[in-house]
């Protein structure tokens, strides 16, 4: 049996991430992505003319195909394809996901994948009348799940959550607080990666030097009962864009420099009742998969939509805290739903590649995990490597 042809990622870039109606804010979802997917294939050594497809995950579009819109804006063929893919928060890192198994496939050789949000430009959302002497009804969100399975809004799940596991406001006020004093203590060393766009700022404008102080007295959000679920320990409504550049293993232009080598991937369904207990299974899947355990991990990039769920996650998996999210969370950042995952890929390569230069023969993996709305997770277990092709 023929080995399996393998996917890497040869480039990651992402924008700085900016709180809803912030700095960000004037730029539709395909005008954040475009510049990155620009850069990408510049940092390649490639032209436009080099990919075969495009993939990008959004969550809050009102229709029409975003990552098309950026393919185009971005300068590439007309004749290159492009799919938008919506799992909500798993958007960006499946779409990676789905990049990776085109070229494992044989389907193509060269796909930019990743995930693009912005909750500002995001459109109003109404229900069409049915009849004609009823009125348009305004929406938050559609259902993740039909009845007659639990729909909860995900802070109301964080809360419960944390009322079951015994998670004190304090301890999430504390990790909430390691999250900003992480992103802070890597943003010199990281900024000069970010993809500068139009007006936008030079760094992830939420992060700041959070006391826990300041944590503890934050406001808890309407509607949730005093279960630690505050406004600093969930990541704030953000827009930003994220992506990577993945090739076949043996492409000429993965010969030039170290490389992400894509191991496995999973992605799960659970209870939409408790969607933060799903990238539990998807670890343990690629544990299975890959004949590992979480102390072989030098890095774990897991999402932080609400401390609490990434707090069960680490808990349950015996995560490393040192190797968790070292280069700052998405409590430090914000949350463009649909880019989120793809960031957290884009940070793996960060930390992986650009701040640690693997060696030949040494060996580094991390792994990325993501939960989303509805009961699904993904995930995603990489390597560092010096690619020798083949």
């Amino acid at each position: 049996m023929s080995a399996k042809r393998r996917a890497v990622i040869v480039a990651a870039r992402r924008t700085a991430v900016t709180p809803r109606g912030g700095a960000l804010s004037h730029l539709q979802a395909d005008e954040l992505a475009a510049p990155v997917l620009t850069r990408l294939i510049r940092d390649a050594g490639l032209t436009p003319g080099n990919v075969d497809h495009v993939l990008l995950g959004n969550a809050l579009y009102g229709g029409g195909n975003p990552a098309r819109l950026a393919a185009l804006r971005a300068g590439l063929p007309q004749s290159v394809p492009a799919l938008t893919i919506d799992t909500q928060c798993c958007s960006g890192l499946d779409a990676i996901l789905m990049g990776a198994r085109m070229i494992e496939a044989g389907a193509a050789d060269c796909v930019l994948a990743g995930g693009t949000e912005s909750f500002s430009r995001s459109p109003i959302r109404m229900r069409r009348p049915r009849t004609t002497d009823e009125d348009p009804v305004a929406y938050d969100r559609p259902p993740f799940a039909p009845p007659p399975f639990t729909d909860p809004d995900l802070a109301e799940a964080a809360a419960g959550l944390a009322q079951r596991m015994g998670i004190s406001r304090k301890r999430q006020s504390d990790f909430a607080v390691r999250s900003h004093h992480r992103a802070l203590a890597a943003e010199k060393a990281t900024q000069d990666n970010l993809v500068f766009v139009d007006g936008g700022p030079g760094r992830d404008s939420f992060t700041r030097a959070l006391s826990e102080k300041v944590a503890e007295r934050a406001p808890v959000l309407a509607g949730v009962e005093e279960t630690g679920v505050t406004a600093a320990t969930i990541a704030c409504e953000a827009d930003g864009a994220a992506a990577v550049l993945l090739l076949a293993e043996d492409h000429p232009a993965a010969q030039a420099a170290p490389v992400l080598r894509i191991l496995d991937d999973v992605s799960l369904g659970g209870d939409p009742a408790d969607p933060a207990l799903v990238p539990i299974a998807v670890a343990k899947a690629l544990f299975s998969k890959g004949g590992i355990a979480s102390r072989d991990l030098a890095v774990v990039e897991l999402m932080e939509a609400y401390a609490v769920q990434a707090m069960v996650t680490a808990e349950r998996l015996d995560l490393d805290l040192g190797s968790l999210n070292p280069l700052g969370g998405a409590l430090a950042r914000g949350h463009p739903i649909g880019a989120s995952g793809a960031i957290l890929a884009v940070q793996l390569f960060e930390r992986l590649i650009r701040q640690e230069t693997p060696t030949e023969g040494a060996r580094s993996m991390g792994m990325a995990l993501i939960a989303a709305a509805g009961g699904l997770g993904s995930g995603v277990l990489v390597e560092a490597s010096v690619n020798k092709g083949g």
